[in-house]
């Protein structure tokens, strides 16, 4: 990965930390992408001990804001003229309804619409550093989602697994559909599910009885490290430079959910979320 430059969302902790740590220690220029300053500069400081390389940056941005979105793209492009591997792996599992300032219910704004819209606004970097790639975190929660064209916000009745599910099917469907629309540009669009991974997905929102609940659940998970596993590989094998449109679990290929392969809904849905991000 020597002279690639990888930018990695949600990467202060979890398996968006473990990737970072993982591309860095194969030599390439890691861009972090965080929320928090302080928890991202701690994260770049470890990152960097562990790795021995100072080549690895932070950016910060709220990814529930559509504009801090943007803004992250700009800082981006000021400081990078190329970018070889994009990696979507924020993430979030909210237990009650919220809204976004831009309006939007947050899980499907975070889960989905960030990366769409993040993807969309670095594509010609991307093209003009081709051969790249793009590497979508989904879950295989993704199999229980249902997309519902009329309540894409979920005003109509809020169930926190089933918009997660939603959200991690709804990129599943917009990694084919722009698999397809980036065929001949040197780009390859995949999505994965990194496992059962012990995290602090969903654990902000709820009280110590719950989250002492939860961490004994998330005994049960692997690590964070071997949850990053599908995504170093995919950013990195050559076994992958040119497949495209896929859904890998273990670092092998699998078939996603039946209603992802809907090309119909793929394109539905593309047009829907240029609307709600206003992407010319």
């Amino acid at each position: 990965m020597q002279g690639k430059i990888c930018l990695i969302t949600g990467a202060n902790s979890g398996v968006g930390k473990a990737t970072a740590l993982g591309l860095a220690r194969m030599g390439a220029t890691v861009v972090m992408v965080c929320r928090s300053q302080a928890k991202g500069e701690e994260t770049q400081k470890e990152v960097q001990a562990q790795s021995g390389t100072g080549n690895v940056h932070l950016l910060l941005a709220d990814l529930s804001s559509q504009q801090s979105i943007r803004e992250l793209v700009a800082q981006f492009q000021q400081q990078f003229s190329q970018l070889h591997v994009l990696i979507n792996n924020a993430g979030m599992l909210p237990l009650g309804r919220r809204e976004t300032v831009d309006g939007l219910e947050m899980t499907f704004a975070v889960n989905y619409l960030a990366p769409f819209l993040l993807t969309n606004l670095l594509l010609d970097t991307l093209k003009a550093s081709a051969p790249a790639r793009i590497i979508n975190v989904s879950s295989d929660a993704h199999e229980a989602g249902y997309i519902n064209m009329d309540d894409l916000q979920a005003k109509n009745g809020f169930s926190f697994m089933k918009v997660y599910g939603q959200s991690k099917l709804a990129l599943v469907l917009f990694t084919y559909e722009l698999a397809r629309r980036l065929e001949g540009t040197g780009i390859t669009v995949n999505a994965l599910h990194p496992g059962f991974v012990t995290t602090n997905l969903g654990q902000n929102d709820i009280g110590p009885f719950l989250r002492a609940i939860a961490r004994v659940v998330f005994l049960f998970g692997i690590s964070p490290e071997k949850g990053a596993s599908t995504s170093l590989y995919l950013a990195s094998s050559s076994d992958v430079a040119n497949v495209t449109g896929k859904y890998f679990e273990k670092s092998q290929s699998h078939p996603s959910a039946p209603i992802s392969y809907d090309e119909a809904l793929q394109h539905r849905l593309w047009e829907e979320s240029i609307k709600l991000t206003h992407v010319s």
